[in-house]
């Protein structure tokens, strides 16, 4: 028996009948290995072919995609187009000519391909919590944006893929640095969360950081840093009684001034949804004169005598400082939490 030059084999006229059933054998062994098998979908493929091997092609009639297994995972190498879900899509719309649904998931779930392909993913990661603070003269810092991590033209297998939205950090009466916000995922994709606002405490990091507290007699505790790429750090302050804000996904957040608490970083503008929303605003800092704003796309404010304001729930955005001149316990605001959107074109 012969081989062709790229290693196909043939019976020649030379070969005797009784070698016959192992050339044919040979000969359709290499077929299922470098033939474009079909198949009615993965399951099927999966179960006649238990232990593929590297350079295994095959196509699904479920799809009408390619697939090549590249010795740990088969992968589409022809007819890529858009994935598609079975979820309730939470809705519609039309751009350039081109038709979009999407799903957003306010809470973790599960997402279900049932034809494998491209999509357009906006992970939220959850903000941190403002700093809060126990007793009189003492000012949080606002908290951190969770990441707003926008991916177009994500390939997204035939699967059902966990979705996990990321809770925000928990305000709390505490002389030191705040929760810091949760992470969302969903196919591998991870949003991290912001860092948490401080008092006493250098701020948290995250995607974006906390913004630096002060106090009576207290000032210079350091901000909280940010991922690169992702978010920016927190404010700064240099005076007594004025806290600094929390880091946004596109802004830093603002130091604190002689007359202001320093306002939350902005956050960032997206249209997946096929209007344009902002997200992932920092936390307002705390002072005893006026309140830092929290940061455009749901980032609270920060307050004096009271709790911080929150961050808007599935926003990322996070949570205001709280602060007070007599002896009043100031939680830090919630950070809001996250949320996953899948888009694809149908």
């Amino acid at each position: 028996m012969a081989v062709t030059p790229v290693g196909n084999p043939y019976v020649e006229s030379s070969d005797l009948v009784a070698n016959y059933p192992g050339a044919s054998e040979a000969l359709a062994e290499r077929i299922d290995i470098v033939g474009v098998n079909p198949f009615a979908n993965a399951a099927a493929r999966d179960a006649a072919i238990p232990s593929p091997v590297q350079g295994q092609m095959c196509s699904l009639n479920s799809d009408n995609k390619g697939y090549r297994y590249d010795g740990s995972a088969w992968i589409l190498f022809s007819g890529a187009g858009a994935a598609n879900f079975t979820n309730t899509a939470t809705g519609t719309y039309t751009d350039g000519g081109i038709d979009y649904k999407y799903v957003t998931f306010t809470g973790s779930g599960n997402l279900i391909v049932n034809g494998a392909g491209f999509a357009d993913v906006l992970a939220i990661g959850a903000g941190g919590a403002g700093g809060g603070t126990t007793g009189g003269g003492r000012f949080g810092g606002g908290g951190g944006a969770g990441a707003h991590y926008y991916l177009t033209s994500i390939y997204l297998a035939e699967a059902t893929h966990t979705v996990v939205v990321g809770a925000g950090g928990a305000g709390s009466i505490t002389n030191l640095r705040a929760l810091s916000g949760n992470v969302s995922s969903i196919a591998g994709i991870i949003s991290p969360g912001g860092g948490g606002g401080s008092y006493l405490e250098t701020a948290g990091n995250g995607s974006s950081g906390g913004g630096a507290g002060s106090a009576d007699t207290l000032t210079g505790i350091g901000p909280g840093t940010a991922i690169a790429g992702l978010g920016f750090s927190g404010g700064s302050t240099a005076f007594t009684f004025k806290a600094a804000g929390g880091g946004g996904s596109s802004a830093v957040g603002a130091n604190a001034t002689s007359g202001a608490g320093g306002a939350g970083g902005a956050g960032s503008a997206n249209s997946i949804t096929g209007t344009s929303v902002t997200r992932c605003g920092g936390g307002g800092g705390s002072s005893n004169s006026v309140q830092g704003a929290g940061g455009s796309g749901g980032g609270g404010g920060g307050q004096q005598a009271a709790a911080g304001i929150a961050g808007t729930a599935n926003s990322g955005g996070a949570g205001g400082g709280g602060g007070a001149t007599t002896s009043v316990n100031s939680p830090g605001g919630n950070g809001g939490s996250g949320a996953i959107i899948v888009r694809v074109a149908i």
